[in-house]
């Protein structure tokens, strides 16, 4: 079931976004809001803002939003880093 979310006229007028771009955005906003608070995982957050798996990560980084690792992803990571 899709969520519609009515912003009045006023408000969208306020936000300084091209009209065209509005939506996109404010989709991205909030999935890093959600990612940021716990609320969804990288997968639903990435997916709702409509970026890659690396457009995303890059994004945490620019934005100082710490990624969320499962024991098993930063078992991997460490792993890869020392070449194993």
């Amino acid at each position: 079931m899709p969520l519609i979310l009515t912003i009045p006229d006023e408000l969208i007028e306020a936000i300084k976004l091209p009209k065209g771009r509005l939506e996109s955005e404010l989709k991205k906003e909030f999935a890093f809001f959600l990612y940021k608070k716990g609320m969804a995982t990288m997968g639903v957050a990435r997916r709702l803002a409509g970026i890659s798996k690396w457009e995303f990560i890059d994004s945490l980084g620019e934005r100082k939003i710490e990624r969320h690792y499962s024991k098993k992803e930063l078992k991997e990571d460490q792993n890869y880093a020392k070449g194993h």
